[in-house]
């Protein structure tokens, strides 16, 4: 007897008689807006639990002998697929001229829609049937062929020229996209009208400033995407208007390793970038490009995917729940006191009259 008296002395909750407790329609506002705010709380507190929590450490990057995957998909709304070319070149000294490493051209009509396709590395496409775009000026065709056979160009080069001028009055553009691998060093690559002969081009635009470069940049990316990537260059426009010139962009690849709860690692980069544009000159000798010079990071980026433990959701629901639960029943006894002080009010100035 003396052991349960002695437990019952230090219950920290004692229960009074249900005859002595008083059930008031302001209690009952204040109970129903605290289960509310404590059942929006263990929500919260369980969504908060139950989403990923992402940890960034930093490392020396020590990969070596690895190739770097350059995804690109790039639109040129103002230049033909026959003129455009891609170019590699690396600090090891490896220059590659009009690759053709999975990249591939989409021929588009002056509304962006797609008329054909080629290999990037088929500059000249193969010649074919232009007879719907033959019209009655066959004197002016005569003089121009006899004008390129003076120049020196072979009927490879007239045709070509030929066709890309019919292609530019068409309105036509090109989308260029694919994977190039290059060597895991600093480098540029370089999207532009250098593969063709300087004369060629010469004929075709009449001088570098009428080399529209206008592009749009759908992707460019280092690696495949983890949640939560940001590719800075994505879905950028730049269009040019009665100007010429050359953009590039300055690019600093940091290495990323992202770890999924599975334990599966995916292996990719992140960048940052900046960029410069030249307008182009009256006596410009170069012709207009698109430049991406590429450096890398030292430092690899290591992001680990990690759950939140289940004593920590534990000690978060204990401290919100029971701090909204002491919070209402200190409201419920201050809205008590002041119903019962206005109450009483009343019936004392009736008394006294």
């Amino acid at each position: 007897m003396g052991v349960k008296q002695a437990l019952k002395s230090i219950d920290a909750f004692p229960r009074a008689e249900d005859h002595l407790l008083q059930k008031t329609q302001s209690g009952a506002v204040v109970s129903i807006v605290g289960l509310l705010i404590m059942v929006t709380l263990f929500l919260s507190e369980l969504s908060y639990y139950l989403n990923t929590l992402t940890v960034h450490q930093m490392s020396v990057d020590l990969k070596r002998g690895e190739t770097l995957p350059i995804h690109v998909n790039m639109t040129f709304p103002s230049l033909p697929c026959d003129v455009l070319s891609m170019d590699a070149i690396d600090m090891s000294g490896k220059h590659e001229v009009d690759l053709d490493t999975n990249i591939w051209k989409l021929r588009l009509n002056s509304h962006g829609h797609i008329i054909g396709t080629e290999y990037i590395s088929d500059l000249v496409e193969k010649e074919h049937d232009h007879s719907s775009h033959k019209h009655d000026g066959k004197d002016e065709d005569k003089n121009e062929t006899e004008a390129l056979n003076l120049l020196g160009f072979d009927q490879a080069a007239e045709t070509m020229i030929k066709k890309v001028k019919q292609a530019l009055a068409d309105g036509e553009g090109c989308r260029v996209y694919g994977v190039l691998d290059v060597q895991r060093v600093a480098g540029n690559f370089h999207i532009s009208v250098h593969g063709l002969n300087i004369y060629v081009a010469q004929m075709i635009f009449g001088g570098s400033k009428n080399v529209n470069v206008s592009h749009m940049i759908h992707d460019l990316s280092f690696g495949p995407k983890y949640p939560g990537i940001h590719n800075p260059l994505d879905d950028t426009n730049r269009y040019l208007h009665d100007t010429s010139g050359t953009f590039k962009y300055y690019i600093k690849i940091v290495p990323t390793e992202y770890r999924y709860l599975s334990k599966d690692i995916l292996s990719t980069n992140q960048y940052s970038v900046t960029e410069y544009y030249t307008p182009m000159n009256e006596f410009e000798r170069t012709w207009p490009a698109v430049y991406f010079l590429y450096d890398l990071s030292p430092i690899t980026v290591t992001i680990k995917e990690e759950r939140r433990s289940f004593l920590h959701l534990i000690t978060r629901l204990c401290a919100v729940l029971g701090g909204t639960f002491a919070l209402t029943g200190m409201l419920d006894r201050w809205m008590f006191r002041l119903i019962e002080s206005w109450t009483k009010k009343p019936s004392s100035r009736s008394i006294h009259k």
